[in-house]
């Protein structure tokens, strides 16, 4: 058995610290995926991990023991550490015992396959990776065909995105693109287009989502651009009935994301 890594100098444990940054992932390529959850719906999500840094003294729950067992005999190299090696790759105050690192995965708007009856997700400038992951929870939850980021401000495979998700990252059909893009790509599929916005003249819950639709949302921020106030495009909100006058662009998400599902179960 290999003896486990016990140096925070070590080569390996140096280059996956580095993919904690957007740069280190940049020029290596390379994502780093915490959590036995994270990693195992990775996997069943196609992903080949690189290795794997195991810390069995803190791999308690039932996931991890799991995850550890299947992967017995992969091909995946397994790098043990101790536990102060392990904190060092960990991200925050999370420990659970197992760390995967794998290739950047490589996702446009030609490798999204979308069944008869689509519904799209369009995510503009929203920059908090955490938003990111929190949208793409509920598109999983809601069965969204799939997620488009346009014009993101984060990378889409940013450590924070991937721990939000819950992993939903890699079981959700998801790519960045630009916005411009990202309108032709809708246009060329027939798909109805409503944008979320402040000023929308028509209540969410008046628009038909039983077509093939594809939902818009912008950040807090900045909102959308102005290439979503097309003619084709139709602006929807949500009734503000207090003092604050927008949502976070996640719970905005979850609100439409089930009223289509709503009305697509009729």
């Amino acid at each position: 058995m290999i003896p486990p890594i016990t140096s925070l100098h070590n080569p390996r444990v140096k280059q996956a610290v580095q993919l904690r940054d957007r740069k280190g992932r940049d020029a290596q390529g390379r994502i780093i995926i915490d959590g036995a959850r994270e990693v195992a719906r990775a996997m069943a999500g196609g992903i080949e991990l690189d290795e794997l840094f195991i810390c069995e003294a803190l791999c308690h729950t039932e996931e991890a023991q799991a995850l550890i067992a299947s992967l017995r005999d992969s091909d995946v190299r397994r790098l043990d550490t101790t536990p102060a090696v392990f904190a060092k790759l960990a991200y925050g105050e999370r420990a659970e015992g197992i760390i995967a690192t794998a290739q950047t995965p490589c996702k446009t708007l030609d490798h999204l396959e979308l069944p008869d009856v689509p519904l799209v997700a369009v995510l503009e400038h929203v920059e908090k990776p955490g938003n990111v992951g929190a949208v793409l929870r509920s598109a999983d939850a809601a069965g969204v065909s799939a997620l488009i980021v346009a014009d993101g401000g984060t990378d889409l495979y940013n450590p924070n995105t991937i721990r939000a998700s819950l992993g939903a990252i890699f079981t959700v059909p998801v790519c960045a693109a630009s916005t411009v893009q990202t309108l032709a790509w809708l246009r060329a599929r027939s798909l109805n287009i409503f944008a979320a916005r402040v000023d929308g003249a028509t209540c969410y819950s008046a628009c038909d989502f039983k077509s093939p639709a594809a939902i818009v949302l912008g950040s807090e921020a900045k909102g959308l651009s102005d290439a979503w106030y097309a003619d084709d495009v139709r602006a929807v909100a949500l009734p503000m009935l207090g003092v604050v006058d927008s949502l976070n662009v996640s719970a905005t998400a979850a609100v439409l994301f089930y009223e289509a599902w709503r009305q697509r179960q009729r």
